[in-house]
């Protein structure tokens, strides 16, 4: 009995052995994520960061030089075509000697002499270009008759028409000596006794109606031609305009279909691609790298009720659709990767991972279009390790 019973047990321990070599030997499945291939509608986009602004934005500018007053007017403050914005008292005139006060007299003097002798050349012009025009007549009527030849109408003709540039001529110059008239008196009328030595004040008006969207000079200064005073536009006309890689841009088209997202409200925006600026610029990213872009303008399409609160400046994310196409063969990106100069993937079929070339139609964030090489349903392995082989065994994780 003792003899049986340790043949037993040195059988059992050698299959147990057994049993324990079979399991080392028997390779064991590499864990797999998968997901199904679908079949579908694939939009590739680009996506960017984008910013709002007012479409028509209208810088109200100093129109002279001056004292500037306090500008009462604050951001946010609504404005009406012709509403006075800022008040500007012009600079006093540089002071005027006895003698250069009597040199612009006898200035004035002349300017009115050289006006009377105009009036008088403008008269005997015109009384020229009666004689002309009545001479001319006659010439027809005897031309008309045969009693005058052609060279006689022809020259009745060329005088007339030079009399008549002749008293535009005449006018033009009255014209001038009258103005030249009024530039003396205003002069002179700056330093009359008169006055109350106090210059008169400008209001500068807006151009248009709309909310003021930023206070350039908001204190009373001395201003210059062309100083900025206040910018005025109105917030319901929004934009948005996005910086795009060169490379990225050169895809887009005019009419291209956008998606804004993460404005702030709810829900997604649509807009629509107006223009792709034609010039990059150089711009430097977070990392430190030069990097070429564009700017493409979008308008939105949404209601305006739904975006109502969005303002100048607001940061926005865009989706720009650069590609679309339906019924078609949709792969996750994370199962693609190349060997050689062909895309490849991992299909887990029947427990087993199998190497499959495709050919690849377009890839956007998470999802790529294929052309070929793979069929709705079909299980791919998604970011595969160096642990998968061709006919490796797998256990699938799905997605």
């Amino acid at each position: 009995m003792r003899i049986a019973g340790r043949h037993i047990g040195m059988a059992a321990g050698i299959l147990t052995a057994a049993g324990i070599a079979i399991w080392l030997l028997v390779p064991v499945p590499v864990a797999v994520e998968t997901s199904a291939v679908t079949k579908g509608r694939f939009v590739a986009t680009v996506d960017e960061d984008g910013k709002t602004r007012v479409r028509e934005r209208y810088v109200v500018a100093a129109p002279l030089a001056g004292r500037l007053g306090r500008i009462r007017f604050k951001v946010g403050d609504q404005v009406q075509v012709n509403d006075a914005v800022a008040t500007i008292w012009p600079s006093p005139a540089p002071l005027m000697d006895p003698r250069t006060r009597r040199e612009v007299e006898e200035r004035l003097g002349m300017a009115e002499a050289n006006l009377e002798r105009t009036k008088a050349v403008v008269e005997r012009v015109r009384d020229q270009v009666n004689q002309a025009n009545t001479d001319l007549t006659r010439a027809r009527t005897l031309a008309q008759q045969g009693a005058a030849t052609v060279q006689t109408l022809e020259r009745a003709e060329l005088a007339a028409r030079l009399a008549d540039r002749d008293l535009r001529a005449a006018e033009f110059q009255d014209h001038a000596a009258g103005h030249e008239i009024s530039q003396m008196r205003a002069l002179l009328a700056r330093y009359g006794s008169d006055g109350d030595g106090q210059p008169e004040s400008w209001s500068v008006a807006s151009p248009v109606a709309g909310v003021v969207l930023g206070v350039t000079t908001p204190s009373e200064t001395t201003v210059q031609p062309g100083t900025p005073l206040l910018d005025i536009g109105d917030a319901r006309d929004l934009e948005i305009v996005a910086d795009v890689l060169s490379t990225d841009a050169v895809e887009i088209r005019a009419g291209a279909d956008v998606t804004i997202d993460h404005w702030g409200g709810e829900g997604k925006l649509r807009g629509r691609v107006r223009r792709v600026e034609p010039a990059a610029f150089t711009k430097v990213s977070t990392l430190g790298v030069e990097e070429q872009r564009v700017n493409v303008l979008v308008d939105l399409l949404s209601p305006p009720g739904q975006w109502a609160r969005l303002g100048d400046g607001y940061q926005v994310d865009v989706e720009i659709t650069v590609f679309a196409k339906d019924d078609a063969t949709i792969v996750p990106s994370g199962a693609l990767f190349r060997r050689g100069e062909r895309w490849n993937v991992y299909v887990a079929k029947d427990g087993r991972a199998e190497l499959r070339q495709l050919e690849l139609l377009r890839r956007s964030g998470r999802l790529a279009a294929v052309a070929s090489g793979l069929a709705p349903g079909e299980k791919v392995i998604v970011y595969p390790s160096d642990r998968v082989a061709p006919g490796k065994r797998v256990s699938q994780r799905t997605r």
